[in-house]
C-alpha cells in the first residue's frame, strides 16, 4: 500500500511586479510535506495548521474547507472568495482519506481475508483521486486569490476537518459529496460537522455568488447575538457597492399577550439599528407560528442568497434533537446556510 503525503496549496495571487514562487520540502508538525504558492507577502502571513502568528493572534478569518472532488465541494471552495470579509481569509483545505473504512463496493463488512486485492485497488484509486483533488483545489484557490494550504490527511473525514476547527474559525463544507461507493460523502459529513464543530459552519448548497440578500433569523438569545456579531464584525459592506439587504426574521409564539409582541418589536428595532449602522439595508419580518416553518416560508418567498442563524449553546447530544431550529433550516433550505457559534 503506497503512502500519500500531505500537499499544501495555493496562496494569494501576487500584485503587479510580484513574482509567484513555490517552496518545497518544508515539514508541517504532523510530518506532511507542504508546498506554498503565492507572493512573498502572502507567504509571510501564512501559518500552518495549529500555529499562530508571531504576535499570538490572527487578524483574518481562519477557514477550514472540506474538499472531495464533488461539485458541491467545488462550490464550497468558491464561497470564501465571495463572502465580504473585512480581511482576506486564510483557507486550510482538507481532503480526508479514510482508508480504514474501505470495503469492496459489493461488500457489507469492512476488510476480511480474501478481499485484499479489491481493497488494494480501491486504495490506489482513492490515492490517485486525492492527488487530483489537491491539484484542482490548489488551482482553484490560486484563481480566486485565496491564501492558505491544501492537504491530504488520513482518518475519518469529518474528524480530520474538526481537528483544524477551533473557536472563532469557520468550517465550510458542501451539503453533498460523491456517491456512497466512493466513501467521500460530504452530505453526511456536513451534518456531523454542523453538530460537533466548536465554531461556525457554512453548509454550501449553491455555487458561490456575490451576497445581495441575507436572511437573518433572530430570537434574542445569546446564540442569535453571536450571529448578529458575525454579520457586523466579520462582514464589511462596501460603501460604493450596492447595499446588502438583510431580511430580519423573528418568530413569536401563538400567545395572546401584548407584552410579547411589544418585546419582539423592540428586539427587531434594536437589531435593525445595529445592522443599519454596519451598512446593511434592513427589512423586518415579525411572524407568528413555529420558528423553522415561518423562517422557511420567508426564505421561499424572498429567495435569499444565504441564511444566517445561531446555534444553541448545547452539548453534542442535545444538538442531535430533531427539534433543533437550525438543524431544520439546514435540512430544508434551498440556499446555503451559515450556523454561527
Amino acid at each position: 500500500m503506497s503512502g500519500v503525503q500531505g500537499l499544501d496549496g495555493a496562496g494569494r495571487a501576487g500584485g503587479a511586479g510580484r513574482a509567484r514562487f513555490r517552496r518545497r520540502g518544508r515539514v508541517a508538525p504532523d510530518g506532511d510535506t507542504v508546498d506554498h504558492v503565492g507572493s512573498d507577502d502572502g507567504f509571510k502571513n501564512l501559518h500552518l495548521a495549529g500555529h499562530s502568528s508571531p504576535s499570538g493572534r490572527e487578524n483574518n478569518m481562519r477557514i477550514v474547507l472540506g474538499v472531495d472532488g464533488s461539485k458541491y465541494s467545488g462550490w464550497a471552495a468558491g464561497w470564501p472568495a465571495k463572502m465580504p470579509f473585512r480581511t482576506p481569509p486564510t483557507v486550510i483545505a482538507v481532503h480526508g482519506l479514510d482508508l480504514h473504512a474501505l470495503r469492496a463496493p459489493f461488500m457489507v463488512q469492512p476488510t476480511i481475508v480474501g478481499n485484499e486485492r479489491f481493497i488494494e485497488e480501491e486504495v490506489r484509486r482513492l490515492e490517485k483521486r486525492a492527488k487530483t483533488v489537491v491539484a484542482d483545489t490548489k488551482q482553484q484557490m490560486a484563481d480566486l486569490a485565496l491564501a492558505g494550504s491544501v492537504r491530504i490527511e488520513r482518518g475519518p473525514i469529518a474528524r480530520t476537518l474538526l481537528k483544524h476547527a477551533r473557536p472563532g474559525a469557520l468550517v465550510v463544507v458542501g451539503s453533498r459529496g460523491l456517491d456512497a461507493v466512493d466513501r467521500f460523502m460530504l452530505g453526511s459529513i456536513s451534518t456531523y460537522v454542523t453538530l460537533h464543530a466548536p465554531c461556525s459552519v457554512l453548509i454550501v448548497k449553491e455555487p458561490a455568488q456575490t451576497l445581495r440578500r441575507i436572511l437573518f433569523a433572530t430570537d434574542g438569545s445569546s446564540s442569535s447575538r453571536k450571529a448578529l456579531g458575525f454579520l457586523t464584525k466579520h462582514f464589511q459592506v462596501q460603501p460604493q457597492a450596492e447595499p446588502i439587504e438583510i431580511l430580519l426574521v423573528h418568530v413569536m409564539p401563538f400567545l395572546r399577550y401584548p407584552e410579547i409582541k411589544e418585546a419582539a418589536q423592540r428586539l427587531l428595532e434594536h437589531e435593525a439599528i445595529r445592522l443599519e449602522k454596519a451598512g446593511y439595508r434592513v427589512r423586518e419580518f415579525p411572524r407568528l407560528g413555529r420558528p423553522a416553518d415561518e423562517i422557511m416560508k420567508v426564505a421561499r418567498r424572498e429567495k435569499p442568497d444565504l441564511i444566517v442563524t445561531g446555534a444553541k449553546g448545547l452539548g453534542a447530544v442535545a444538538r442531535f434533537l430533531l427539534g433543533s431550529i437550525s438543524t431544520k433550516i439546514v435540512q430544508q433550505s434551498a440556499c446555503s446556510v451559515l450556523v454561527v457559534r
